[in-house]
């Protein structure tokens, strides 16, 4: 009881420093990953200076909900709509074109914001408790490999991170896959988790 309480007391504690800028480690259902508010410019800079990341580069999201993932496209394909309910909560991030508005170190340059919903408690726990998406970039320096322990995250990025919350050693693999999804069909952006077969069998399941 007393670790499911501190457990409850670091989120919280965790939710607080998001809402004041502020950058977090969590885990995911893959790696651990760097969690910001992803509508304060200042904490996105942050991450970007933190990382060394070459500007451009979009930065992915998670969603507590697929309400809250879709509110930040201009428009959902309903394909998006049909994958989400078959992959996520899960390791399958959607690449749509951009509401309007959002921060530009959100949006590729193809004009798209990739987001998915996790299946970790805890990067669920985040997004829903600071009512907005958060950022779910590795917990690593550009081209180190990701972090499946905190201990590793810690080495990449030491005190530049205000909370670091303990997942445990996590499942690692192959990262979340990356989707383009549009009126006409989708395109990989990236391999990962859930296979190019798989999304083919599923999406023929839907025709």
């Amino acid at each position: 009881m007393e670790t499911h309480r501190a457990a409850r007391s670091a989120v919280a504690d965790a939710i607080e420093a998001l809402r004041n800028g502020e950058l977090v480690v969590y885990p995911t259902e893959t790696f651990y990953a760097i969690g910001a508010d992803a509508t304060s410019p200042i904490a996105l800079e942050r991450i970007f200076a933190l990382k060394g990341r070459e500007p451009g580069k979009a930065v992915a999201l998670i969603a507590a909900d697929a309400a809250s993932a879709f509110a930040l496209a201009r428009e959902v394909p309903q394909l998006a709509h049909r994958l989400a309910d078959k992959f996520w909560p899960g390791p399958l991030t959607l690449v749509m074109p951009a509401a309007h508005g959002l921060p530009p170190a959100l949006v590729g340059p193809d004009g798209g914001v990739g987001v998915r919903v996790s299946p970790h408690p805890v990067a669920c726990a985040l997004a829903a408790g600071l009512g907005r998406p958060l950022t779910a970039t590795s917990a690593n320096l550009a081209g180190r490999p990701p972090a499946v322990t905190l201990d590793a995250a810690r080495v990449e990025l030491g005190n530049k991170i205000k909370i670091y919350l303990d997942g445990g050693t996590l499942a690692g693999g192959a990262p979340s896959t990356v989707v383009a999804v549009t009126a006409d069909g989708i395109r990989v952006l990236r391999a990962g988790a859930i296979s190019e077969r798989e999304l083919a069998m599923s999406i023929e399941s839907l025709k």
